[in-house]
């Protein structure tokens, strides 16, 4: 495949790329600006530029990927077949699609719109509501995966030699641990913090849980990586798991890295699944901590870490992911939103980070997450049945795509206890529909 562009550059490589090989899966394909050597080529080739050059297969180029530098520009929405499109052609004469497939995957995967001026929330993190997607009622719809599948089907119609491998579905389940315990191995003082507040708040059926466990009669509610484990036996999963330990502070409660029974807790997990660091909160501010964290975890579990999820979802381009590869991270799993599900980046496929004040493809492989249960529970206040709706329609779109399914859970909300009653069959429900 040869394909021709007006502006051959460091933005029309990476989308290039990614679209080719990332998604569509095809490693030959080549990229020309050389009009004559593009005429006389005898195999399958395209051209994306403002004009069609002979008889090729053409696609309608805007003038996003031909910049450089973060300006202010206004983004069209259109419609085409149902799914909503970026950058719709003003002139569509001679092209194969009547929008700029290229720059509306540029756009959604390198997060353009987060670098331009914009609200944030209470924990400095780019709000849903100020997306694109949001606006123009997209964000539940995988737009870049189905423009990709647009395109593969046009492609393989124009060229019969053309073979795209067929894309497969996948489940990854994830689980973050903020907190190991609810109750125990939280030193004296926290203890009876804990047990104050239930007085003060009048909150006696937890001031009863809290007395039974310190007492051993019960067992710790957040304690369910056994349950978690024969989950991943019978359901067949191949979970991830992310591991909070930060020093302690007002956002970061987990407990003591240095506790035998977490360390404990944190090598037999590592013996069934892969396990990966949950930078602090306070990371983000003071990034040597990042470090010092991985390095923990690092120690305790005796290999090399290099996956992420940043606790609180805290993620802002592109300091959060220099940070992660100035550490040696390779693959991060905080593209998605807190308030709502849906497709942060417009995929549910793993793609390369761009960094757009370098202009440059850095070796960070971002793997989005679709669901959250704190985002059904506390953002969305969702009841069971209608969460268990909610998933469906997220698992879904991912198999429509033949994408890769991202869950995001905690060990605490499969407690099945006090404010989580009832989420275990959330979650069951939610690995038996999406394998």
């Amino acid at each position: 495949m040869l394909v021709y562009l007006d502006h051959l550059n460091a933005r029309s490589r990476y989308t290039f790329k990614t679209v080719f090989k990332s998604f569509l899966q095809l490693e030959e394909f080549q990229l020309t600006k050389d009009e004559e050597k593009f005429k006389t080529h005898k195999g399958p080739k395209l051209s994306y530029g403002t004009k069609k050059l002979e008889n090729e297969l053409h696609f309608q180029a805007s003038s996003l990927l031909s910049k450089k530098g973060i300006n202010e520009i206004k983004v069209e929405v259109g419609l085409y077949k149902n799914i909503p499109t970026l950058f719709p052609s003003q002139n569509t004469q001679g092209a194969a699609l009547p929008f700029d497939v290229f720059s509306a995957v540029f756009f959604m995967l390198s997060r353009y719109e987060e670098y331009l001026p914009h609200r944030r929330d209470q924990h400095d993190r780019f709000m849903a509501e100020e997306g694109i997607a949001f606006k123009h009622q997209f964000l539940q719809t995988a737009v870049v995966d189905r423009w990709i599948i647009l395109l593969g089907k046009l492609l393989e119609e124009r060229f019969s030699e053309l073979k795209i491998p067929e894309r497969k579905y996948k489940h990854i389940p994830t689980v973050d641990i903020d907190n190991a315990y609810a109750y125990l191995q939280k030193g004296v003082l926290r203890q009876l913090g804990s047990l104050s507040r239930s007085v003060v708040q009048m909150n006696w059926s937890r001031l009863q849980n809290q007395a039974e466990v310190l007492l051993g009669r019960k067992k710790d509610p957040f304690d369910t990586f056994n349950y978690l484990l024969n989950l991943q036996k019978k359901y067949k999963i191949k979970p991830i798991y992310f591991f909070l330990l930060a020093d302690y502070g007002i956002n970061d409660k987990n407990i003591s890295y240095q506790n035998r029974k977490f360390q404990g807790i944190l090598k037999t997990v590592a013996d069934y699944a892969e396990v990966g660091i949950h930078p602090s909160y306070a990371s983000n501010s003071r990034r040597k901590k990042l470090g010092r964290e991985l390095r923990r975890l690092e120690r305790i579990v005796k290999r090399e870490v290099v996956k992420s999820r940043q606790h609180f979802l805290k993620l802002k381009l592109p300091d959060t992911y220099r940070n992660l590869l100035d550490h040696d991270i390779a693959e991060d799993h905080t593209m998605g939103f807190a308030e709502y599900p849906g497709f942060r980046a417009g995929t549910c496929t793993p793609y390369f980070f761009y960094d757009l004040d370098e202009e440059v493809e850095r070796k960070l492989l971002i793997v989005p997450f679709q669901l959250m249960d704190a985002t059904l529970k506390y953002y969305m206040k969702l009841d069971i049945d209608q969460a268990k709706d909610e998933v469906q329609k997220i698992v879904d779109e991912v198999k429509a795509v033949k994408g890769t399914f991202i869950s995001l859970w905690h060990n605490e909300s499969l407690s099945d206890a006090e404010e989580w009653k009832g989420w275990r069959k959330v979650y069951e429900d939610l690995l038996n529909y999406a394998q």
